[in-house]
């Protein structure tokens, strides 16, 4: 089992519970991508629907074929961002032929999206206050993968036995930070990215961590 296992999730329907077209699965997909915008710049009590469908190229009525409110609007868009984040993360992981290497790539995976998509952060953030149940939801989807992938590791006696909840929390709070840090708060010009002694600095704390060579 990869480290972050993504489940298939069922396609998305209309607020009627229609399956959607082609075309309106693209809407969808627009209005998503212009809330994760909008959430990210004006914040969730100053992201309208208003901007939001503006944004989307998108009457205001259509949108509620989509979705009830901005909240559900909301909660969708944590869903989405997670789900992508993972799917991320499991396309590199999933390419070690050991934990180690595993690692290594899916970290790069989770770098690269968040360079991608800095709004993940900020929307993440904005949960705590307009979503809690999602921010939970976030995370533990996040860490139920995490901790199969630890634990098989250490059933093979790649890793080092230990509690993999407790890695699994250590090792998401060491990405996040590492990406906070270098890639949201980095200003400068060039990409967004992790400079590669920081990240050979973090892939080596890793290692300890989990008693793993190179």
């Amino acid at each position: 089992m990869p480290a972050w296992q993504v489940e298939n999730e069922p396609p998305p329907t209309s607020t009627r519970g229609r399956p959607l077209s082609a075309k309106g699965e693209r809407t969808r997909r627009r209005l998503l991508d212009a809330a994760e915008e909008a959430f990210a710049e004006h914040g969730y009590h100053e992201a309208s629907i208003v901007k939001i469908t503006e944004a989307a190229g998108v009457a205001q009525g259509t949108f509620y074929l989509y979705f009830e409110g901005k909240q559900q609007l909301f909660d969708e868009l944590v869903a989405d961002l997670n789900r992508r984040v993972r799917r991320a993360m499991s396309e590199g992981a999933r390419q070690g032929r050991t934990r180690a290497e595993a690692e290594r790539l899916g970290f790069k995976g989770f770098f690269r999206f968040t360079a991608e998509h800095p709004a993940l952060y900020r929307i993440i953030r904005q949960a705590e206050f307009a979503s809690p149940g999602m921010l939970q939801r976030h995370y533990r989807a996040i860490a139920d993968g995490y901790v199969a992938g630890l634990r098989a590791a250490m059933d093979d006696g790649d890793i080092a036995r230990a509690d993999p909840e407790v890695l699994a929390w250590a090792l998401m709070g060491v990405g996040e930070l590492i990406g906070m840090r270098w890639i949201l708060w980095e200003d400068g010009p060039g990409p967004r990215e992790v400079p590669d002694h920081v990240f050979e600095e973090m892939y080596a704390f890793i290692l300890r961590g989990l008693g793993a060579s190179r």
